[in-house]
């Protein structure tokens, strides 16, 4: 079976792992800075003073026109971006824009028009200024619904014409797992103050895609989960039950953002742990009037969920039980390619709206052989098999606008701050201590992705 016509095919990138120039036009700091080793654990806090390998990243403030031509090469018609909000507002507070910020993305957007290639934008992938966290406390002020709203209204008047597929979060549901890094709050913040945080979040989610709908003619505007689909690990009733509490944990951000309001579930959960959010009159009418035009998640792995909570591992910092039928990659994240099909199948059953696989990849340990070449086979294989359910999923019904792989060139990883951690289809020759040349490789997987586009999926095989 191929893949539809206007299937949108390309990769995802992220502005704090790849595009370095941490000082450079104006950019103020912001909360990725302060993550050297990635992820903060509950005993960690953010570091000001240390070396952080994103402070150069991949270079891409500066070699962007060479990145995007060899993505372009590849035959991609889409990329997954972000920009970074310290960019365009350096403490996030101001009055007037940066106009250096604004200026590197008219290029950044005009080298991608050049070969055809759609932006798709994250207003807020992973960061946001840092003056926000330390002035106000984070998305615990209520005050950051504002100064989001303002930065989008920027960059939304400002890109009107080169871009029309938005996303507002970056895996919003995240927050739940990291608070620093999706609301800026300390990793110690309490259920009550992290879901206050989220309310203000989904909050300016809804006045955002209002904005933008009422500021960009034939855009289109979805939010965008980590998709931590996890199934029972036994038929047991108790861990039935289990599955339905840990998914709906995740499903809560997707149910307020296309429902529009908040499911009964979640005020029961709210009820039996004292959870109680601070809302102002008309909070709920803002939410309710917002639903957004289609969804988009990542998807690398599954888990399964148990009654006995105490065989829980963490695996892509979500913590989950190990399936004892699958294989591990080798950061320990589970391989489960039909979880792609089954994901796809429950978010669209539940939402009945379109739906953007927008991350989906594997990290490894590359290697340069004698020849000069990394032939990178499993990746291959992993990439295959997930497009093949992807495939499924479309032959079951489900509406799906496209597929951007995670890292189509070599990143910085988001969890361990690491460069050995590699997804690319493009080797980056960087290493975890800072040191490479930065000079750009084409792997085997290159030359498969850029077939497999080529051929509107015909090329993939059933490899097992």
């Amino acid at each position: 079976m191929k893949f539809p016509e206007d299937f949108l095919w390309g990769g995802a990138i992220a502005a704090n792992q790849v595009e370095g120039a941490v000082n450079a036009g104006g950019k103020g700091l912001s909360t990725s800075d302060l993550l050297p080793r990635g992820i903060l654990q509950p005993h960690e806090k953010p570091d000001q003073k240390g070396p952080n390998i994103k402070d150069v990243a991949i270079d891409f403030y500066h070699r962007f026109p060479e990145d995007i031509a060899l993505l372009a090469g590849m035959g991609f018609t889409c990329l997954r971006m972000s920009i970074a909000w310290s960019r365009i507002f350096p403490q996030g507070d101001e009055s007037e824009p940066c106009e250096a910020g604004l200026a590197f993305y008219d290029r950044v957007f005009a080298e991608l028009e050049k070969y055809g290639i759609q932006p798709f934008v994250t207003l807020s992938h992973y960061e946001m200024p840092y003056g926000l966290v330390e002035k106000y406390g984070g998305w615990a002020n209520r005050r950051l619904i504002g100064f989001f709203e303002r930065y989008a209204e920027v960059v939304f008047q400002r890109y009107s014409r080169q871009v029309k597929l938005w996303l507002t979060f970056n895996e919003i549901n995240m927050s739940l797992h990291a608070p620093f890094t999706g609301v800026g709050l300390a990793e110690e913040a309490t259920e009550q103050q992290i879901y206050q945080a989220i309310h203000h979040q989904l909050l300016a989610s809804a006045r955002v895609v209002r904005l933008c709908h009422a500021t960009i003619t034939g855009a289109k505007i979805g939010n965008m989960l980590l998709g931590a689909i996890a199934y029972p690990l036994s038929c047991h009733p108790d861990d039935v039950i289990a599955t339905m509490l840990e998914n709906n944990k995740w499903l809560f951000f997707g149910d307020v953002q296309v429902r529009g309001r908040y499911p009964g579930y979640m005020c029961r959960y709210f009820r039996e742990n004292n959870i109680d959010l601070e809302m102002e009159v008309g909070d709920l009418a803002e939410l309710a009037d917002a639903s957004v035009d289609f969804i988009s998640f990542s998807y690398y792995a599954s888990l399964c969920a148990s009654a006995d909570s105490s065989r829980k591992e963490v695996g892509n910092i979500v913590a989950g039980v190990p399936n004892p039928h699958l294989a591990k990659s080798e950061w320990g994240w589970q391989i489960d390619p039909k979880g792609i099909r089954y994901l796809l199948n429950v978010l669209y059953d539940r939402y009945q709206k379109p739906l953007f696989v927008v991350e989906n990849g594997l990290g490894a340990s590359d290697v340069i052989d004698d020849n000069g070449q990394i032939k990178d086979d499993y990746r291959i294989a992993y990439l295959n098999d997930h497009l093949l359910q992807v495939a499924e999923a479309l032959a079951d019904g489900v509406e799906i606008i496209g597929y951007t792989s995670w890292g189509p060139i070599d990143l910085v990883s988001n969890s361990t701050a690491e460069m050995s951690k590699r997804y690319g289809f493009i080797y980056v020759d960087r290493n975890d201590d800072g040191s490479g040349t930065m000079r750009r490789i084409k792997k085997k997987s290159y030359y498969w992705y850029k077939e497999v586009i080529g051929s509107r999926g015909g090329a993939l095989r059933n490899l097992s």
